[in-house]
């Protein structure tokens, strides 16, 4: 598997979000409120960046001491208080989590969505095997189309009827949402994107 910082990069890369500066500050992307509420002497207040800022690569990730951003904690970065030859790799339901939910990884998902809509293909299984060559770097076997398939009916029955869920989803994040997509359509697909974004091959190198 990717580094935790690369499986950052992938997901921001595969959004069409990255921003591949080198240098400057460190970066602060979103992470649970009150996560330093144990910090003290000063008690430390961490803001997010909501610029372009936030979508630099996971190596400025800023973390306070041993309290690691809760995303590479969760995919094994080591704390910088010993020198690490060698990274562990765990397999967790929470790096699942991670990507299904983190609003880095939401984000980079409706990036993602955003990418393969606008090439307009003209059916939904040559945007699913389009999505799938750029996420694993081949094509997909029919049984993993008609999943995906599946997967992309049931969400767009599911914001057809709950419009206001879609919004919530494509409120996630500071990326702008374009008016040329539906918004129920945007979220459906954002949907597939969360799946592939989670899928063992896409964060693991071969």
């Amino acid at each position: 598997r990717l580094p935790a910082e690369m499986v950052r990069d992938t997901a921001l890369t595969v959004g069409g979000l990255l921003v591949d500066r080198l240098g400057g500050p460190g970066v602060k992307p979103p992470q649970p409120k009150h996560y330093y509420r144990h910090l003290n002497f000063p008690k430390r207040r961490y803001k997010p960046d909501m610029n372009q800022q936030q979508w630099r690569r996971g190596v400025y990730v800023h973390w306070q001491r041993q309290f690691l951003h809760p995303m590479l904690l969760a995919f094994d970065a080591p704390v910088r208080e010993d020198c690490t030859a060698r990274r562990a790799t765990s397999n967790t339901p929470l790096a699942s989590l991670v990507l299904m939910n983190d609003p880095v990884f939401v984000e980079a998902a409706r990036g993602f969505a955003q990418r393969i809509l606008v090439r307009g293909l003209s059916s939904d299984k040559e945007v699913i095997a389009f999505a799938m060559r750029e996420a694993t770097c081949r094509q997909p076997e029919p049984e993993e189309v008609a999943v995906l398939v599946r997967l992309l009916v049931a969400s767009r029955e599911y914001f057809e009827a709950n419009p206001a869920e879609a919004k919530s989803l494509l409120a996630v994040g500071s990326s702008p949402v374009p008016e040329s997509i539906e918004p129920t359509e945007l979220a459906a697909w954002a949907e597939v994107t969360r799946a592939i974004l989670n899928l063992h091959e896409t964060m693991t190198r071969e």
